[in-house]
Parts: C-alpha cells; structure tokens; sequence
C-alpha cells in the first residue's frame, strides 16, 4: 500500500487542504503552554485517540464554563468532523499513496446530523470570536479561532464534499490569518500548520498551475511548507499529530520510508488506541 511510486497530486490537494486541522489524525495549536488551557488539551488526546464521545464531553463542558471563549466550539467542530474522517476512513494513508479516491474506497455516505452540528459549532465560534476581535482585534486565542474554522471548513469542503474551489478560498483564508496571528505571536507554533499545508499542497501542482495560483494570492512553495509543518509537528500543542501525519504522507511521496516509519512509530506509541497508526506502521 505505501507505494513508492506516488502519484497524487490532485488527490493530495482534496485530502490535505485543512485542518487544519485537523482536521486527525488524527490529526486534529502550541500556543504557549502556559497560555493554552489544559481541558482543550485533553479534548483533542481524546480525539487522537479516536474517543469522541470523551472530546465532545470535554469541549461541552469547557463551553459551558468558558462562553466567551470560540477555541471551545471550534475545538468541538473539530471532533465533529474528524469523527466522520474516522467512519469514513478518510484518513487512511493508503488513499494518499495511490490513484484512488475515497470515493472509489467507501461507499459511506456523510451523516447529515454531524453536518449539522459541525456547522452550528463553526458558526458559534465565529460570533464568539468576531466579538472579542470587535473588542481586541488582536486577541491571539480569537485569531487562532478564525484560523481554525476556515481550516476545517476547507477539510470537510475537499475531502468529504470534494469542492475543490470552496476547500483552495478557505485554505488561503486559513493562511492569511495564520500569517497576521504568527506576525502577532511567533510562539503561537500550530498557526504555522495553515502556512503550511497551503504552500506543500499547491507546490505539488505543475509550474504553470503554481503561476497562476500565484497571481490569485495562493503561496506554493513545498519547502516552505515542510518547513512550517515540521514546526507544528515539533512545537505544537493541539495539531502536533496532524502536522506529524501530513509528514509521514509527504516522506512518503518522496519515497523516504525510514522516516515516514518514525514518525508513525512514535504517533502510535502517543495514541495507544488508535489503531490507524500501528496498522499503518505495520505496512511499512
């Protein structure tokens, strides 16, 4: 299944335009340590470990405590969709490293329910976070919010609705307002993922694609996009695993196996029950 000879560019761009994550693997920022509040943490541990009836409980319970904080729902619309990247195995990495869609894997079909309720939560955290950005338009945690919600509205937009032009306007959204958090705070490191999956995924497109995205305000610069991943995955406190995963499918691509087989051995060493990463490591 992990082929080295991978092809997928436009199927890269649909599984990989986020989520920011998530996003989940799963992937589904650091703020600073000091700065984040541990519960959300442990909301997104139990998401890793693919226990979203324990994350949802947790960013209910953080809402209810905290309504005027947005990173609650978002947090909560991040479990939501990567609940239904789990039932529809989504993020199974042998649909990155071969031709073959999700599509053509699963004939799943998106519950309308969670549609649902992802989106109410998207659109509570951004009424929250547009009102503290009234007050305070450089309110860190409220930027991070607005980054966040643009990213997962890209991931459900390409890979489970598969709009690509829907999933590239949120993306670049994403990343502009990732670049004014991090202009704001350089240790805020999981902004930096939304810089990132923008320039890695639009790098893979041809030189003529990569021109005139360029023209259209998009970044698609792979190296830049490496690197500012590999800073999430290193730094990060929320999407560290999400940033590790999309490295794992960019060693992948580039036919680094060994280092594609470390960062799967400590993501399944960190989350213990999700079984996604011994099952993968186990191809390898």
């Amino acid at each position: 299944m992990f082929s080295t000879a991978i092809n997928f560019r436009n199927l890269l761009f649909a599984h990989l335009v986020l989520l920011w994550g998530f996003a989940g693997l799963f992937v589904f920022a650091q703020t600073a340590t000091a700065r984040s509040p541990e519960p959300l943490s442990k909301g997104f541990r139990y998401m890793y470990n693919l226990d979203f009836t324990a994350a949802h409980k947790t960013f209910e319970t953080w809402q209810q405590a905290h309504p005027d904080d947005p990173l609650g729902a978002a947090s909560n619309a991040a479990a939501y969709l990567f609940s239904e990247f789990e039932r529809l195995h989504i993020l199974d990495i042998d649909l990155f490293t071969e031709k073959k869609g999700p599509q053509q894997t699963d004939q799943l079909l998106p519950d309308p329910k969670i549609k649902v309720a992802f989106h109410e939560e998207l659109a509570k955290a951004d009424d929250i976070a547009d009102k503290v950005l009234a007050q305070s338009p450089k309110n860190r945690d409220a930027l991070f919010a607005r980054v966040l919600t643009n990213g997962l509205r890209g991931n459900y937009a390409a890979l489970i609705e598969n709009n690509k032009d829907d999933a590239l306007d949120l993306l670049k959204a994403s990343r502009t307002m990732a670049e004014k958090l991090i202009g704001l705070d350089p240790t805020y490191y999981d902004a930096y993922l939304a810089v990132g999956i923008e320039n890695y995924v639009l790098g893979l497109r041809s030189a003529p694609t990569r021109f005139l995205l360029r023209l259209s305000g998009a970044q698609t610069n792979k190296d830049k996009g490496i690197a500012n991943m590999t800073i999430t995955a290193e730094k990060g406190k929320y999407l560290a695993p999400y940033a590790r995963l999309l490295l794992v499918i960019a060693a992948l691509r580039d036919g680094d196996r060994r280092t594609a087989k470390k960062l799967l051995a400590d993501l399944a060493r960190e989350f213990p029950h999700n079984g996604l990463y011994q099952f993968e490591l186990g191809r390898l």
